[in-house]
């Protein structure tokens, strides 16, 4: 698990940033981050083929296969 700062990121997200306490704790890490200026980086979108397999694997249910 990733450790977080979280005095730094509030000082830097107050006074920094200069926003409020309640938008500050509304972002995601990822988002306050990515607003400090760190490079995203992270796990590559999700593509068509994948989605795909997603959707066969887990379909919605439809009325007829609802659990009661």
């Amino acid at each position: 698990m990733t450790e977080f700062d979280w005095p730094g990121l509030l000082r830097l997200g107050l006074s920094g940033l200069k926003l409020k306490p309640d938008e500050f704790w509304a972002l995601t890490p990822v988002e306050l981050l990515l607003m400090l200026g760190a490079e995203g980086g992270g796990d590559a979108p999700l593509g068509r083929a994948r989605l795909e397999e997603l959707v066969r694997e887990f379909p919605d249910r439809t009325e007829d296969t609802k659990d009661d």
